[in-house]
């Protein structure tokens, strides 16, 4: 990595930096599963419909994470004038690109679930132990 990377990676952490505000709405589950979601769709898919393939999202969550989507150019929505409206969301070519990122992830979930799993009742074990005072320095036991 050369000095131009180096503090082009720096950059990245600062508060205003455009590429920090990105990675944050990039690591919020509900965007991983929502583009998840839509790049595994065969076509364009109704609201109600994610909200079904999402197990646990409100409409809320569901209508923010859609419209920051849209925003980042990820998720094209689409309105067709009837009554009641219909609106479709599919993944834009953006959008794919980065889901194949998000794939990766998500592999590499499956394959080290076990191990986060037993770390985790590993260091929940250790929490529920009593801590053991230490000797005072100097003191007979």
């Amino acid at each position: 990595m050369d000095t131009t990377e180096r503090a082009s990676s720096v950059e990245a952490f600062l508060r205003d930096c455009p590429a920090r505000q990105l990675l944050g709405v990039l690591a919020d589950k509900w965007v991983l599963l929502v583009l998840g979601t839509l790049r595994a769709a065969e076509g364009p898919v109704r609201f109600n419909e994610l909200r079904r393939r999402l197990d646990g999202i409100t409409q809320k969550m569901l209508t923010k994470t859609l419209r920051d989507l849209e925003r980042d150019g990820l998720v094209r929505r689409a309105v067709y004038p009837t009554v009641p409206p219909r609106v479709e969301y599919s993944i834009t070519p953006l959008g794919a690109d980065l889901g194949g990122i998000s794939a990766q992830m998500g592999a590499w979930v499956v394959r080290h679930h076990d191990e986060i799993a037993a770390a985790r009742a590993e260091f929940d074990a250790a929490l529920a132990v009593e801590p053991t005072p230490l000797p005072r320095p100097g003191r007979a036991h």
